[in-house]
């Protein structure tokens, strides 16, 4: 079984749980996701099973839509919903959407962003959590991130609690924290703010209304109706050629093609024989050369 499945995976459960539970329905060991998603998000989860799984890398590599919430007025140690409030300020009357927005358009272009302490990153073989699960404080490693396009979608204002929330659309790079994001924007709004919901619009190219849940795969499963999306979906953007079967002699035990054996001379192509996405080459000087071997399987 070699393919993707646009996985929605559901708040409350880790990304790897949803793989474990997808390895006991396919029956398969070789499975991995493109991209964690936090427990309490919701939404696109792409999931390479069997050879497939030598492309998480690049599905990883593109960009992420996400639609939620922000809580103006209090924040949390973990920067949503999930922590303990840490700070109050209340906001005494509604912040115009217009100073919203220009608030946002200012977080658009390259960011520099510092992991919240509840995090899966890994400082010195510790994962961020781990240490502010035992009151610890380390050094976070700073990350380089690019926001596309940062939109306020609907912001509502409770007189009775002092409090605002700002409903967003963000376009961001892979490693982008939006918790942190929407807490930066509170911050810039000149209050303490906290992500009340989160859910990933598209992943990996896939979009929400091409997902399926774990229940979705299982009944598919069930009654062997399962398609999964192909390899050279991942791909499917590059420029592609088809071997001769002299090409593909040489292809499969990881030779080098000349340039002038390609009709288009791309700086990376996918190579396709007998229809099926063998490997992914790359041009270096005058020759193409491996960049990743993914099917070298005979019919």
């Amino acid at each position: 079984m070699d393919g993707i499945i646009p996985l929605y995976k559901e708040r409350g459960m880790t990304s790897f749980d949803a793989v474990s539970r997808l390895r006991r329905i396919l029956h398969e060991k070789k499975i991995g996701h493109s991209g964690t998603l936090d427990p309490e998000v919701a939404g696109v989860l792409p999931i390479c099973v069997g050879k497939a799984t030598k492309l998480v890398d690049l599905l990883m590599a593109s960009g992420k839509q996400y639609a939620g919430e922000l809580l103006i007025g209090q924040a949390t140690e973990t920067e949503d919903l999930t922590g303990k409030v840490i700070a109050t300020t209340p906001v005494a009357a509604p912040i115009p959407a217009a100073t919203i927005e220009a608030a946002m358009q200012k977080m658009v272009g390259p960011l520099t962003q510092i992991p919240p302490m509840y995090s899966a990153v890994k400082v010195n073989g510790k994962r961020l959590y781990e240490y502010a699960r035992a009151g610890e404080t380390v050094e976070r490693p700073k990350r380089q991130v690019t926001i596309t396009s940062f939109k306020l979608t609907a912001t509502s204002y409770n007189p009775a609690t002092q409090t605002q929330r700002v409903r967003f659309i963000v376009d961001c790079s892979k490693g982008t924290y939006v918790r942190t994001l929407v807490v930066d924007l509170a911050k810039a709004l000149g209050y303490p703010g906290t992500m009340a919901s989160l859910t990933r619009l598209k992943s990996g190219g896939f979009e929400l209304d091409q997902t399926l849940s774990l229940a979705d795969v299982q009944d598919q499963m069930s009654a062997q109706l399962l398609n999964l999306y192909p390899l050279a979906y991942a791909v499917r953007d590059w420029p592609a050629h088809e071997l001769t079967p002299e090409q593909w002699q040489t292809v499969k035990h990881g030779g080098w093609l000349p340039q002038a054996s390609l009709d288009q001379r791309p700086a990376q192509v996918t190579l396709f024989y007998q229809q099926r996405l063998r490997a992914l080459y790359q041009l270096k000087g005058t020759v193409y050369k491996p960049l990743k071997m993914i099917d070298l399987d005979e019919d």
